[in-house]
């Protein structure tokens, strides 16, 4: 299945089911994969919204603004990945993000 075929078929999903968080997810990845930085913002700012984050998707907004040449939003949601990722329990994760942090 080509990347376009699995957007559309997302995006049926994502009509039927409008706060799918997995649809909002997957379909932020597959824009992810295409370049598409300003959809994965989009996509992403819906799906933080409703779902209890882990981290990953915070990490994927701030590669995403950092594209954009937003560094203070990329800053901001890495942040914001640091404090999820260690309220769910992932150190390395907010390690991680916190290197990336120092390293901007």
């Amino acid at each position: 299945m080509s990347a376009t075929s699995r957007i559309e078929a997302l995006e049926r999903m994502l009509a039927a089911e409008p706060e799918n968080t997995s649809v909002l997810f997957g379909l932020a990845k597959e824009y992810e994969k295409l370049d598409r930085p300003e959809e994965v913002i989009r996509l992403l700012g819906r799906y933080l919204q409703l779902a209890d984050d882990e981290g990953n998707a915070y990490g994927m907004l701030a590669r995403a603004y950092e594209k954009l040449g937003q560094r203070e939003q990329a800053r901001h949601a890495l942040k914001q990945g640091i404090a999820a990722a260690e309220r769910h329990g992932h150190p390395s994760m907010a390690d991680e993000y916190r290197l990336l942090l120092e390293a901007g």
